[in-house]
């Protein structure tokens, strides 16, 4: 019991809570460009197949290791001495944010389509880079035997503001319309702003292997004279903040399946959750039915999904959990084919949110611990980027084909298909467990 009470105290940790709160200012504006904007566009009589595409407009999640070294690594004049390198950065986008998810609910995406995409577009890129600097401050704030305490809170959080921007959208949206429903959750974002303004900048950890290759580069630079002055700097930055966390990356054993595994383990889940709302929309449910049931009733089985799986990764361990969980996560989708041949039926809804929310909730707490702890806090920023850009590929390459494959397939098969999908992912796994073990016992 002992060991219990010790891992979930873990998340009454002041620390653990300030990422909470950063989890529900990152989670805020995913379904805003996602499942929310698919049920706006579907009330609105936007073709299935349209929506479908609109998945497309989250691909800044997947590529935004692109520029994460900027904002690892580049000061910002004034703030960055006044506030940090990490608050600096989260501050100003946060802002930029806000400014974007009004401009995005202003529009009309019947006459203004492209419009619409465009700016979806923005609030997804503002979104992917805020998730850069909030994963990075939360890897560097916590210590290694909070993280999986942190996953889960950093989860829940995230949950938390998939329920406001989920359930809480569509009922203001089916009060007072589009517009007040994305203002609302424009306003929400300010939590997130107040952790980085009242909050403090966590001291960062640089290892000796890190110190040892950065201090080649300087060396090697010293031995070419024509190499001075800015071009010397611009050269010598390049090479700490893109050269050297993809370089400490690939020196790691096996990292090809560690990113194949990360590419393919919330794949399934992401193509399921890209068409779930239209689903249910087909199926009979309005609005109300769907945030009430969908959004609110799922709500306490996400959190527990989330602060169930970050206590189970810190007894467990990370790689032992994924297993569990991403089984669990891919029968969950089964549910998903219940709902399709139950119809208009809401306890078959109320089951399938349940156990879906549960479900992924727990592997989302053992992903986000296993991606922390690959990350070398001297580039935190810019590796948690790559590896959680990875995990976007199947929430928008991939669930980008939901609607024409649903379209291809009907609802049965098509779930079916993301049942299945994540086994190449997980079949991994036991070969990954197995070369841990074997590294262990050769250190």
């Amino acid at each position: 019991m002992k060991g219990w009470s010790a891992s979930f105290a873990a998340y009454l940790d002041r620390r653990v809570v300030m990422v909470l709160l950063l989890g529900f200012s990152s989670g805020l504006p995913l379904l805003l460009t996602f499942s929310t904007l698919s049920a706006w566009l579907k009330s609105e009589g936007i073709s299935r197949t349209a929506i479908g595409i609109f998945a497309l407009v989250g691909t800044p999640y997947a590529l935004k290791f692109l520029w994460s070294p900027l904002i690892d690594r580049l000061p910002l004049p004034v703030l960055t001495r006044l506030l940090g390198r990490r608050r600096s950065w989260g501050v100003v986008i946060q802002l930029l944010l806000i400014a974007a998810i009004l401009a995005l609910g202003a529009t009309d995406p019947v006459r203004e389509i492209w419009l619409t995409a465009g700016l979806a577009v923005t609030v997804a890129f503002l979104s992917a880079s805020q998730d850069i600097v909030i994963d990075a401050y939360r890897v560097e704030l916590l210590d290694d035997d909070q993280q999986g305490p942190g996953a889960g809170a950093v989860q829940a959080g995230y949950r938390l503001a998939m329920l406001a921007a989920g359930a809480g959208a569509l009922l203001v949206a089916s009060a007072y319309g589009w517009f007040a429903a994305y203002a609302t959750m424009a306003a929400l974002l300010s939590v997130g702003l107040a952790v980085f303004l009242l909050g403090h900048e966590p001291e960062i950890k640089v290892s000796a292997a890190t110190l040892e290759r950065e201090r080649r580069a300087a060396e090697f630079l010293d031995r070419r004279p024509h190499m001075k002055g800015m071009r010397a700097k611009v050269l010598a930055w390049l090479y700490g903040a893109v050269v050297c966390p993809f370089a400490d990356l690939m020196a790691r054993p096996a990292w090809v399946a560690v990113l194949l595994f990360v590419i393919g383990y919330k794949m399934g889940e992401a193509m399921a959750g890209a068409m779930a709302n239209t689903l249910y929309i087909e199926m009979g449910f309005g609005l109300d039915e769907i945030a009430w049931v969908s959004k609110i009733f799922g709500f306490g089985a996400t959190i527990a999904g989330t602060i169930v799986g970050g206590a189970l990764v810190a007894r467990f361990g990370v790689l032992r959990a994924l297993l569990v969980f991403g089984v669990l996560q891919s029968l969950g989708n089964l549910f998903y084919v219940v709902q399709a041949l139950a119809g208009h039926n809401i306890w078959a809804l109320a089951l399938c949110v349940f156990v879906e929310n549960l479900t992924a909730g727990m592997a989302g707490s053992a992903l986000v611990a296993y991606i922390s702890g690959l990350c070398n806090l001297a580039y935190t920023a810019t590796q948690y980027a790559l590896l959680s850009s990875l995990t976007a590929v199947g929430r928008t390459m991939f669930a980008s084909t939901s609607g024409k494959l649903a379209d291809w397939l009907g609802w049965v098969d098509f779930f079916l298909l993301t049942t299945v999908v994540t086994v190449p992912a997980l079949l991994l796994l036991p070969w990954l467990m197995k070369r841990q073990r074997q590294i262990a016992v050769d250190a």
